[in-house]
């Protein structure tokens, strides 16, 4: 099955070099079965607001350290107020945060530093339950 559209993928985060290390890490394809990834990244709320508000989006990525605004209370209040909400990944620097991911209602996690082989399977797990719009539990 070979999916022939682009998806859409928002990293969010202040830090240019980790959001480099997320497209690096995961490629213009998660998948041979997905179609490539359009990396759209955001340095702060406001240009993530944007692009949520755009309803274009197949998949998030926030940042669970980001300054001042970070990924995990963002995806929370995302997930609470966002009707269909895209699904969200969240980057998190300790494994023993996942519990907050969880609070979060984070779909998936992603431990740094990023395993390129781990991120990509992340991603593309995630990208395949939203297409086949079967919910996301991680």
């Amino acid at each position: 099955m070979t999916s022939p559209h682009t998806l859409t993928v928002v990293v969010y985060s202040q830090r240019a070099e980790l959001r480099t290390s997320v497209r690096t890490a995961v490629g213009r394809r998660a998948a041979s079965d997905l179609g490539r990834i359009d990396w759209v990244e955001c340095a702060n709320y406001s240009q993530l607001k944007n692009q949520l508000d755009s309803g274009d989006i197949d998949l998030v990525i926030l940042d669970g350290d980001a300054q001042p605004s970070g990924g995990i209370g963002l995806c929370r209040q995302f997930k609470n107020e966002i009707t269909d909400c895209p699904p969200i990944i969240i980057l998190l620097a300790r494994t023993q945060d996942r519990w907050l991911a969880a609070w979060s209602q984070a779909d998936a996690t992603i431990v740094r530093p990023l395993d390129p082989v781990l991120a990509a399977s992340t991603v593309g797990e995630v990208l395949r339950a939203r297409a086949a719009a079967i919910p996301v539990v991680r």
